[in-house]
């Protein structure tokens, strides 16, 4: 027998019981036959009620308290402290004149303006907790160790984990902040685990070898948090309110979350980009070894790729394919897909270059 069926009994008996009692002052001058009829008949129709209404007043406002206080983040707790410390005081400052007032409202007014400011209090703080962080945010650049509660968890969606990248870079030590990975994040891995089409099992595996390499090595803490989303949403959608929810930045490599989460304010920080900001940069003249191992598309040319996936074409080279040559850069594009190098093979371009 569940918690909430036990809760619903205890709440009809004692419903029923009360009803039992007012039952005896309510049909007091009724007869006896049909006072003990119409007496059981409301204890009855009041052991429904309470047996009906008793989770919506205790199991249902205690689970919805705790999911909003596991949600909350580290700054909605500061900020809340701090407007009900306002709060109060601002309840103080308003207990004197509100005591002067004649008969009972002097004594419980001020009861009630003291509750009432405080709840204001920590309301607002909390609601405008972007605006406060950012009046304190010189504050965080200048002091030592300080820093925005919000730049230290970051969520990590399905794709990071699978394309493994991040916890290479984990491993090194350059972020600076907690990795949290929410529980229906690893549910979808383990879905992905389980699919019958190779592929998707192959990827899903690699997700949870890279994220049980990311518990093990990474120097940045990695938490898998109890956290989720009611209503049914799928898994872009409950990050997206997550991170607008606790103004947390969103690790992803998905092109449409990036989008959808960018467009709503959401700081996206995507391993493809850093990726690419972290390639070396080639500048006209550099000369590199390189595998040639297919032809280009374009009449001459022949295709290598460099150790971090960089594709370098090289001109005049299509007869080299197979051969491992020295290339000379020749320029160099940034693409959406990367960046692609151009170059000549090193002889032909002195070649070039002396006639």
């Amino acid at each position: 027998m569940g918690v909430d069926l036990v809760l619903r009994f205890i709440g009809g008996i004692l419903a029923g019981a009360s009803m039992t009692q007012l039952a005896a002052v309510l049909v007091d001058s009724v007869e006896p036959p049909r006072a003990n009829l119409l007496a059981f008949s409301l204890a009855a129709a009041a052991f429904a009620v309470g047996f009906a209404i008793t989770p919506y007043l205790t199991t249902v406002p205690f689970f919805w308290f705790r999911d909003r206080v596991l949600r909350a983040s580290g700054e909605d707790y500061l900020l809340g402290g701090l407007g009900l410390v306002v709060g109060l005081l601002c309840g103080a400052l308003a207990t004197a004149p509100l005591s002067a007032l004649p008969g009972k409202l002097g004594s419980w007014l001020p009861t009630i303006a003291t509750v009432v400011l405080a709840y204001f209090g920590v309301v607002m703080t909390v609601h405008h907790k972007r605006g406060l962080v950012a009046i304190f945010a010189p504050l965080r650049r200048t002091v030592p160790g300080i820093r925005a509660a919000a730049d230290q968890r970051a969520l990590v969606d399905t794709s990071t984990i699978i394309d493994g990248r991040l916890a290479d870079v984990a491993a090194t030590g350059f972020l600076f902040c907690t990795l949290v990975v929410p529980r229906f994040v690893l549910l979808e891995l383990q879905h992905v685990a389980d699919s019958a089409d190779p592929n998707k099992r192959s990827r899903g595996r690699r997700g949870l070898e890279v994220l049980e390499r990311l518990q093990k090595e990474s120097l940045a803490p990695v938490e898998i948090a109890e956290i989720d989303v009611d209503g049914g949403l799928d898994v872009d959608s409950k990050l997206v309110y997550l991170a607008r929810e606790h103004d947390w930045p969103l690790f992803t490599n998905d092109w449409n979350l990036n989008r959808v989460a960018a467009l709503q304010g959401i700081r996206v920080l995507n391993v493809n980009e850093l990726a690419n900001a972290v390639k070396t940069l080639c500048v006209p003249g550099d000369t590199m070894r390189l595998k040639l191992v297919q032809p280009g598309k374009e009449a001459g040319q022949g295709v290598g790729y460099l150790a971090d996936g960089t594709m370098v074409v090289v001109e005049s080279a299509s007869k080299l394919v197979g051969e491992e040559i020295d290339v000379v850069v020749t320029r160099a594009i940034q693409t959406a897909a990367g960046r692609i190098i151009f170059g000549r093979p090193r002889d032909r371009a002195n070649g070039h270059a002396q006639s």
